[in-house]
């Protein structure tokens, strides 16, 4: 009655935009993680799902299955208009390709709607996604943003990005700013999440001759960059930007907006006190507590973050290190536009 479908043949199918993919697990699991692009119409809800799991564990599979065709029998003529409203060609996904998709795609093939299923589900998916990035092998030339705290690495990238050069913005993947202080104000993605982005923005760059990545350490707020793409990274021309400190100052002021996020800062200062000089800790931390922002970011950059990040260059060979003295970011998105045409047309 319905088809099942490879991961290949359902990505293929969605990079060509001639399937809609539509994830039927809970809310909280497409939450957690999904297939990039997918809806989600929920075969149960979240309750729904740990009702039947209980069912499943504590008594049988039969007392889960009949639980089960109770709750999604109320609820059929709305899931069936649900997805009756989406055009175009469908495959739907549960966890394992298991009961909610077998039942889902049965239902729609009833009603006169045809709908692919994902064999194997989300886990199958998942799988395929970290085997394909252990062994990726990244085609364009990658061009490494690198420079201290503020520099404007990630806007630089973003401004490139919308007028239409291939970027990979990591930061952006896994939803986190890549310091101590890198998730305030945000939900940090989890590797699941980020492997999945990770991937399918590699696919939409792999055609071109280069692409630009920011210059970031292994991890990133709960992530891993795949050693697979790391290693491209370092094989890489490593641009280093250098702007004066009041522009970065600016910079993090905008991108953070601490005084929306009072104590999550001061929070965050307090992992990283002990590693400072005591009086300038002590004067970061009274500056935080009384709002003087621009005094505490440029005592951060002053005292912790440039002395860390003082030696990055230095392990790269000189034929492969570009750097571009800026008087902020405009200026500095100008220069990296002209030497990307003077060597890439």
């Amino acid at each position: 009655m319905f088809q099942d479908i490879s991961v290949d043949e359902l990505l293929d199918l969605k990079d060509k935009k001639e399937l809609k993919v539509i994830d039927v697990r809970s809310p909280s699991e497409y939450k957690d993680a999904t297939i990039p692009g997918s809806l989600n119409i929920p075969f149960f809800d979240d309750a729904e799902r740990a009702e039947v799991g209980t069912l499943y564990k504590q008594v049988s599979a039969q007392a889960a299955k009949e639980r089960g065709l109770e709750i999604i029998s109320v609820k059929l003529p709305q899931f069936i208009k649900d997805f009756a409203k989406i055009e175009g060609k469908k495959a739907v996904f549960c966890w394992r390709g298991g009961m909610r998709s077998r039942t889902t795609a049965t239902v729609l093939s009833l009603m006169g709607i045809k709908a692919l299923r994902l064999d194997g589900g989300y886990r199958n998916y998942r799988n395929w996604v970290v085997d394909h990035l252990e062994t990726l092998d990244m085609k364009p030339e990658a061009y490494v943003l690198n420079g201290f705290t503020g520099t404007g690495k990630t806007t630089i990238l973003h401004r490139l990005r919308e007028d239409g050069y291939p970027i990979l913005d990591f930061e952006g993947m896994a939803n986190h700013r890549g310091s101590v202080f890198g998730q305030i104000g945000l939900e940090p993605n989890n590797q699941k999440k980020f492997d999945s982005l990770l991937f399918e923005s590699i696919q939409k760059v792999q055609q071109s001759p280069f692409v630009l990545i920011e210059g970031e350490s292994k991890r990133i707020g709960k992530v891993i960059i795949p050693d697979s793409v790391l290693a491209k990274k370092e094989q890489g021309i490593q641009v280093f930007i250098d702007l004066p400190i009041e522009e970065r100052v600016l910079h993090i002021l905008e991108d953070y907006q601490p005084w929306e996020h009072e104590q999550e800062c001061l929070e965050a200062f307090l992992r990283i006190k002990r590693r400072i000089h005591t009086p300038i800790a002590a004067q970061i931390e009274n500056d935080l507590k009384s709002g003087n922002y621009s005094s505490a970011v440029a005592l951060l950059l002053e005292y912790y973050y440039d002395p860390m990040y003082q030696h990055t260059a230095d392990h790269f060979p000189d034929d492969r290190k570009i750097t571009i003295q800026a008087k902020n970011v405009d200026e500095a998105i100008e220069i990296i536009r002209e030497r990307l045409r003077v060597k890439h047309g």
